[in-house]
């Protein structure tokens, strides 16, 4: 009765897990299908199964989890309102009386789906930023969200530009109190938070885009009235990126002709003095004019036939281009950080070439040992920059044990030293051994060097050289699977050859009190050894 309400339990738990996190799966041992892990659910150092209680494989009745594929997809959907809203907004603040009704309706309906979205968080479990537990009760729930982003969310759904035209008032305070909507764009800076995090996207990609689009924001960077009041409160509560470049220019353009349109004299404006009769010319010329506009000032082209004509349009003009030059500085210093951290790890190894060069002419080194050097760099820029060293550092002892199994064990199942010991025993000696890279014509063992590593050629060609009477002489070649310097290291005395690469090489290394170790805690396959290493010297 017990293991049926233990087995009911278990299902239950995964079958949640396989509904609220697509990276887990409970059939299959909690492994993963590609995507990533929450990062909000990670639990602190040493929880306990009683700290878990209130995990979300307990997730109330009714309640959506935050998780949920079909929650991300809700949220992705407005993602795409939001940036509807983020055209139509300046726009419509501008425009107001020149455009068809069709508009305001589908800003009614985008209104219904925040609306929705407003009473679906009141059902969404969240993080405890202290606890790092999920917090399920409905009430603290409810509690949370009303002392944070209710009001916000409330006003920025209100059909204000409804209400205006059903009492008939184009004034300006009813299309402040529309542009709210903009307090949505906040969305738009999580996005881009998830996505420099997602491993299934190119992080310099998202990187690019987001400088393509993305600003940071600051309260003093737009002294227009609409621009910084709307934006500013958005700045503060998300990390100040809230703002898109693209939007900005658009932005400017619908409030610079917002200046025009509200100016008493037509003829003393910027798009009066070269259209007298704008108000009459169609709305998509008038808004292509105003983007034209906002570039060429944000770009400091300037070709000067569309130019301030009154005091309102030169401040904002002053105000505008302040903000440019900001921007700029902003675009310009992180496009520098991103070539800087491209070109990096290039700088370095050119100066560490450079220095090598130089300490080899100041000490007279000769031809060989200079090349040995400069290769040995090169090779280890080349095998850092596939990371895989550090790749294994930051894994489990147990992942690293699986991987060099995987990789390394037919090579030291087939050395000679080692035919007819247990496999347990190649498995403590593959898990310790590290790999490496020689370049040609790199020595990898010295003659009469002191033994401190046994090494084994997985791939590559090494000549055999003995120095005699100051002469060097081949005595001939290990190839892959070969051992290198097996008798210095068990015998416990100088090498009696010199191991010379003579093309790319890949070699496992052990140090030797590392491979003692094992030998002295497997007494019989350090027998067999023994036997193996008399049999081959013998002949």
């Amino acid at each position: 009765m017990a293991r049926s309400s233990s087995s009911s339990s278990s299902r239950t738990a995964g079958s949640w897990g396989a509904r609220c996190f697509p990276c887990y799966d409970g059939e299959r041992g909690a492994g993963f299908n590609g995507c990533n892990v929450p990062d909000d659910l990670l639990p602190s150092l040493g929880a306990t199964a009683a700290q878990h209680q209130n995990a979300p494989n307990r997730l109330r009745k009714y309640l959506v989890c935050p998780y949920d594929p079909r929650y991300k997809v809700w949220e992705t959907f407005l993602i795409l309102l939001v940036v509807y809203s983020a055209w139509i907004c300046p726009l419509e603040f501008a425009f107001m009386r020149y455009l068809p009704r069709a508009p305001f309706v589908v800003d009614d309906i985008v209104n219904a789906f925040f609306a929705v979205d407003i009473v679906l968080t009141f059902f969404v479990p969240f993080i405890d930023k202290k606890s790092y537990l999920v917090v399920d009760d409905p009430k603290k729930i409810a509690l949370r969200y009303l002392s944070t982003w209710f009001i916000f969310d409330v006003c920025s759904t209100v059909p204000f530009h409804s209400i205006n035209h059903l009492f008939h008032k184009h004034g300006l305070g009813f299309r402040f109190l529309n542009v709210l909507r903009l307090w949505r764009l906040r969305r738009v800076s999580s996005l881009f938070a998830r996505l420099e995090k997602d491993i299934r996207f190119n992080y310099a990609v998202i990187r690019c885009t987001k400088l393509i689009s993305v600003r940071p924001d600051s309260a003093t960077s737009f002294l227009s009235s609409l621009y910084c009041t709307v934006l500013c409160s958005s700045s503060w509560m998300h990390h100040g990126r809230m703002q898109v470049t693209l939007f900005a220019v658009h932005c400017a353009g619908c409030i610079n002709y917002l200046i025009a349109d509200r100016y008493p004299n037509p003829a003393r404006t910027w798009i009066g003095a070269v259209m007298p009769d704008f108000r009459e010319d169609g709305l998509w010329e008038r808004y292509v004019t105003c983007l034209y506009w906002s570039i060429t000032t944000m770009t400091t082209t300037g070709y000067g036939d569309l130019h301030a004509q009154n005091a309102r349009e030169m401040l904002f003009g002053i105000s505008y281009m302040l903000f440019n030059l900001w921007l700029t500085a902003y675009l310009i210093g992180n496009m520098t950080n991103l070539v800087v951290h491209s070109t990096g790890r290039t700088r370095d190894f050119r100066d560490m070439i450079q220095a090598a060069s130089e300490f080899s002419a100041r000490n007279q080194l000769p031809r060989q040992i200079e090349d040995q050097m400069l290769n040995h760099i090169c090779l280890r820029f080349k095998a850092e920059g596939l990371k895989q060293q550090e790749t294994l550092d930051i894994l489990p002892r147990a992942m690293r044990s699986s991987i060099s199994l995987y990789l390394f064990y037919p090579v030291v199942h087939g050395a000679y030293l080692f035919k007819g010991v247990s496999s347990g025993f190649i498995q403590q000696l593959v898990t310790e051994m590290v790999a490496e890279y020689f370049a040609p014509k790199e020595d990898i063992i010295l003659q009469n060097e002191y033994p401190s590593d046994l090494h084994i050629l997985v791939t590559g060609e090494v000549d055999i050289v003995a120095f005699l009477d100051g002469t060097e002489q081949v005595y001939g070649k290990a190839t892959e699977g070969g051992l290198l310097g097996e008798i210095g290291v068990l015998c416990n005395k100088p090498q009696t050859f010199t191991f010379r690469t003579t093309k790319l090489s890949q070699v496992l290394r052990i140090s030797r009190p590392k491979l003692v170790d094992i030998i002295q805690e497997n007494a019989e396959d350090g027998e067999i050894i023994r036997i193996n290493l008399q049999q081959v010297n013998s002949i």
